[in-house]
């Protein structure tokens, strides 16, 4: 599978001079399984432009919300596919306690947030809430499971038929631990993550700056490489960069993490606008 990062940013969108390299729109990937399976993963303020870019003659796509926060969700109402009656669109994410996904997404695909209704799109719609079962998406298998954050919020894990992936752009594994128990199932996430190819998570602190937001769902990007190494990933991509953080403050930020943790696995941080190949 390939997969590139069409928006890379936490919280709100940042474009200028500080994020050209890494990137300022909010979180957007696109995973285009080797049989063409396409899939998205979050409707961020990237989605515009990744939607601008699909194939000629794409008749699917299927869309993977981890949560409802902003970030996560204003690029819905610029998703081309929406608006071209020949595609057929698929909306997975979590469901409140109270209410369906559709219903949620209502409320945002609606005046005076927006001014089309979710219900007048042209594109045939269909709204599914994600549960523990596993779902096939094409060539893909495909869990979500409710991780730490709040929301309510899922991981996703997708495996095809010659790699896997997990995405948890908005996780924080054990809250205030400082450092992450041994045993996997006392960890957030852990289940989703665990061995596969290519991690992308949350990597938004220092974390100087996580002692100060503890509980607020994120990680630093120091936890996230010890997430990696606990659940034994072969990759990891740092995601979700806090908008206070330029290109600059990440790159000593991603230095300073690698020489403390070590990770006997590649870390890459998440680039706007870079294809990676996945393969087990």
């Amino acid at each position: 599978m390939k997969v590139r990062f069409w928006g890379t940013r936490g919280s709100l969108a940042t474009p200028g001079k500080a994020t050209l390299k890494y990137g300022g729109n909010t979180s957007c990937v696109q995973v285009i399984g080797d049989q063409g399976t396409m899939v998205v993963l979050d409707a961020g303020t990237g989605m515009r432009e990744m939607s601008l870019n699909f194939p000629p003659g794409l008749k699917r796509v299927d869309v993977l919300l981890t949560h409802l926060h902003m970030d996560h969700i204003q690029g819905l109402g610029f998703f081309s596919p929406f608006y071209n009656r020949d595609m057929e669109v698929h909306l997975w994410g979590p469901r409140s306690t109270t209410q369906d996904l559709r219903g949620r997404l209502m409320r945002y695909l609606s005046p005076p947030l927006f001014p089309v209704h979710l219900r007048d799109l042209e594109c045939r719609l269909f709204v599914h809430d994600a549960s523990d079962a596993d779902v096939q998406i094409g060539e893909f298998r495909v869990s979500s499971r409710m991780i730490c954050h709040p929301g309510p919020t899922v991981g996703y894990r997708l495996v095809g038929p010659k790699g896997s992936l997990a995405y948890m752009p908005d996780h924080e594994p054990a809250i205030g631990a400082t450092r992450l128990l041994p045993d996997r199932d006392w960890v957030s996430g852990a289940a989703v993550a665990k061995e596969v190819d290519l991690l992308i998570h949350d990597a938004q602190y220092t974390d100087e700056e996580y002692a100060a937001r503890v509980g607020w769902g994120h990680s630093s990007m120091k936890q996230a490489m010890e997430f990696a190494r606990m659940t034994e990933v072969r990759h990891l991509v740092p995601f979700h960069y806090d908008p206070t953080h330029g290109d600059e403050v990440l790159e000593t930020m991603l230095k300073e993490n690698i020489a403390a943790v070590n990770p006997a696995y590649p870390v890459t941080p998440a680039r706007e606008g870079e294809t990676m190949e996945v393969r087990g």
